[in-house]
């Protein structure tokens, strides 16, 4: 068990981080607190690379603190099945202005997908907004899946949440 939960460790695929990096341009925090210090960080800040953070040894993360975003919210998790923790891919996107898309286990860490946002922004075709994202992803090859098969479910999961599915 990592210290922080789904968020702390990091990896490709805890669901608690798309749902955060999708808002982070809303001032997300995490709250990290030692024997003698409590600080927040922004998640923007949080994640420095595949399970790498910015939490020190002697610190837990005791809180997430998410300010309202306004917007339909939109998540999915595609995996083996329902009840597996280990997610093939995961997408988290708020139909705001602007709109904000982050997606797990489709690069080394939890990712905004900017470029296709400021598509989305712009009034871009799903079809050119799917390209987009398709030069974003950096998905692998592992016993989950193919990096195929997550660019290409990457991209329906985009067409769901900009037909409001």
């Amino acid at each position: 068990m990592f210290p922080g939960g789904a968020l702390d460790p990091a990896d490709s695929d805890p669901e608690l981080a798309e749902l955060c990096e999708g808002r982070r341009d809303a001032d997300a925090s995490a709250v990290l607190a030692s024997a003698t210090d409590v600080r927040r960080v922004p998640v923007v800040a949080f994640y420095t690379g595949y399970r790498q953070t910015v939490r020190r040894p002697d610190e837990l993360l005791i809180a997430l603190e998410v300010p309202p975003v306004r917007g339909r919210q939109y998540f999915r998790k595609v995996g083996t099945r329902a009840a597996q923790a280990i997610s093939k891919v995961v997408m988290a996107g708020i139909a705001g202005s602007p709109p904000r898309i982050a997606l797990g286990s489709v690069a080394p860490t939890v990712m905004r997908a900017r470029q296709t946002e400021a598509a989305l922004a712009r009034r871009a075709s799903l079809e050119e907004a799917q390209h987009t994202l398709a030069r974003e992803l950096a998905p692998i090859d592992d016993l989950r899946s193919t990096a195929d098969y997550r660019r290409r479910v990457a991209l329906n999961l985009l067409a769901q949440f900009v037909r409001g599915r």
